[in-house]
């Protein structure tokens, strides 16, 4: 597997400031694919500096010439699409097809809707006898997570550059290689030296470093809940912009007379999808007592059916941390209905796809983010007792509604406390704000939402 043996800062491959590496490991096969540089806060330094050092003469530039750079680089990431799709499954684990159709092409997608986005967009507006301005923030410190290795860079750069930012990107320690191959699209789409800048390396080192600098104006992470708050006090201790999206819990409410099978068919394809490494997955599916059952059984063919399909989780670490909360739901006395702790294969880093029944919700596995492929089926009584349940963690990130009627999913889903809702089954759409309540998060990405979050504001009165 093709690796860079440095990082990108000023538009150049140069070698890190430390002799340390990161082996990159195929969670499908335990065999080391590469080795990244472990970025040190030096490596950080010299990318900070390169980025506010471009940072004016980006700022300036006119906004159809941002847009241009996007489109170039949409048509770069479209261009490279199967070899995206082949790293992305070799250092993260997702099937073939799922590399293809999700994890590349969606960048693809949001890249195009951020350089219509730059055109289209109002940076100056007339208020009363005031002139408003939509100006960049600054240097953006991004630091992305490893299950949607490309999508969570796209969503996060693409929006930066529009906006007139400048980026440090620090990328997940598991897939870096995805990381290198965007930066190659940078450079091939002309996007000018030091407005794009990449630095792999260890989160306590490089994430931090990168967090604290204070060449850095803002700071947009994703990730867990934990690491989201250390990030969120360094920059608040700065008084630096930050946009956290953090962990989920989403609920998966099952209303009396919705199309039972779908719900449940969909909603266990949604917990699944990528190993169950998805922060909005549907983890807890919530069914009123007289459905219940059934929807159990439902739950237990669907998954079965992802026994030989599903990828492995990342790493060694995080399918430990799987089986953990698989065995504590297991002691505490949760009903096991497929799946379970045992590996199901002898080498590569796999976890059963599982299924929990009579789950309480004060359960451990109803409560914290598992992150990988484990749903949990809670039973209802009326309609107050789901919206409690559906509302009683400390996450609300996602989460879907199903009804008979679509007006009577969408008054429950307006009782929600939680950023986005799917109705029915509604589709995917890559222009809606993507963000959470409550410890899901700050802000919005995606989208025009997603654009406003690196844009700051100055007025003129006349």
């Amino acid at each position: 597997m093709k690796a860079h043996d440095g990082i990108y800062v000023d538009g150049a491959w140069r070698p890190a400031a430390g002799p340390d590496t990161i082996e990159v490991v195929n969670p499908a096969d335990e065999q080391v694919l590469a080795h990244v540089p472990a970025g040190t806060a030096e490596d950080v330094d010299a990318a900070v500096r390169a980025a506010r050092a471009a940072l004016p003469a980006w700022a300036a530039t006119e906004p159809a010439e941002r847009a241009a750079r996007l489109t170039a680089l949409r048509d770069r990431l479209a261009a490279r699409a199967e070899e995206i799709a082949e790293t992305v499954t070799a250092e993260l684990g997702a099937p073939p097809k799922f590399s293809q159709t999700v994890h590349a092409a969606l960048p693809v997608a949001v890249a195009g809707s951020y350089a219509e986005l730059a055109a289209a967009h109002a940076f100056e507006e007339r208020l009363g006898n005031s002139t408003v301005l939509h100006e960049p923030v600054g240097v953006v410190g991004a630091i992305t997570p490893w299950n949607y290795p490309l999508h969570q860079i796209v969503a996060k750069v693409a929006p930066a550059l529009a906006a007139g930012c400048t980026v440090v990107l620090k990328p997940a320690e598991d897939t870096p290689l995805t990381a290198q191959l965007f930066a190659e699209a940078v450079d091939e789409a002309g996007v000018p030296a030091g407005v794009f800048n990449l630095v792999t390396g260890l989160g306590p080192v490089a994430g931090q470093a990168l967090a604290e600098h204070e060449g850095v104006d803002m700071v947009s992470f994703t990730g867990s809940t934990a690491v989201g708050r250390r990030i969120g006090a360094t920059a608040g201790a700065a008084v630096k912009r930050v946009a956290l999206e953090l962990g989920g819990k989403s609920a998966n409410v099952i209303l009396p007379g919705a199309d039972l099978s779908r719900a449940v068919n969909v909603g266990v394809a949604n917990v699944m999808s990528n190993s169950g490494q998805t922060c909005s997955a549907w983890t807890r599916m919530l069914v009123h007592r007289e459905d219940y059952e059934q929807a159990v059984e439902l739950a237990a063919e669907a998954a079965a059916k992802y026994g030989e399909r599903i990828g492995p989780v990342v790493s060694a670490r995080q399918r430990d941390r799987v089986r953990g909360y698989i065995e504590k739901g297991l002691a505490e006395g949760a009903r096991l209905v497929t799946g379970g702790p045992e590996a199901p294969r002898e080498r590569g880093y796999y976890v059963r796809p599982t299924v929990f029944a009579d789950v309480r919700p004060d359960m451990t596995i109803a409560q914290e983010e598992i992150f990988g492929p484990v749903l949990c089926l809670l039973a209802y009584e009326d309609t107050e007792d789901a919206l409690r349940i559906a509302n009683g963690t400390e996450y609300g990130l996602a989460g879907a509604v199903w009804a008979a009627e679509e007006a009577e999913a969408v008054a429950f889903a307006r009782r929600l406390e939680t950023g986005q809702v799917d109705i029915n089954g509604g589709r995917f759409n890559p222009l809606a704000p993507f963000g959470g309540y409550k410890r899901s998060g700050v802000g919005r990405e995606l989208g025009p939402h997603g654009l406003a979050e690196y844009l700051q504001t100055k007025s003129f009165q006349f």
